[in-house]
């Protein structure tokens, strides 16, 4: 309840601000926003229901990662019994999103709020470790 009388109440503080997506969507935390958050990020060459405004560049994420030799030999363990081998898709996963991430926060720092064509790229440099490379066109977008 408000301490203020009925039908009375208080100017507000600050002005009224639409909340970010990762807000609205009921994710909110006292901390950071989570990666991409406020950026659009997509594998198709265009954004229905935007114009795109500006074109800015390649943004790009990469990330090198290796296998610990207990990853190696859980992996190795795995891989004889067939199936799916865990220990490696962990790996690839903490890669991709490692890339996915730093893409991310290149297109910010262009001054980007969507990336179009996304797409990921990998290669493995030497035995046991990996490049993972994630790529796409930053542009600023608005609303149609």
């Amino acid at each position: 309840m408000s301490d203020q009388p009925f039908g009375k109440r208080a100017a507000p503080s600050q002005p009224p601000r639409d909340p970010s997506p990762w807000e609205s969507e009921g994710r909110r935390s006292a901390g950071p926003p989570p990666p991409g958050a406020g950026i659009i990020v997509v594998t198709t060459n265009d954004l229905p229901g935007y114009r795109i405004v500006e074109y800015l560049g390649v943004a790009r994420g990469i990330t090198v990662r290796s296998r610990s030799v207990v990853g190696n030999f859980i992996g190795g363990v795995q891989s004889i019994f067939g199936g799916q081998v865990s220990a490696f898709v962990e790996l690839a996963e903490t890669a991709r999103r490692e890339a996915f991430d730093h893409l991310v926060s290149e297109a910010r720092l262009l001054g980007a709020n969507a990336v179009l064509a996304m797409r990921y790229d990998a290669n493995e440099i030497s035995d046991g470790i990996t490049e993972v490379l994630a790529y796409g066109t930053a542009v600023v977008v608005e609303p149609v």
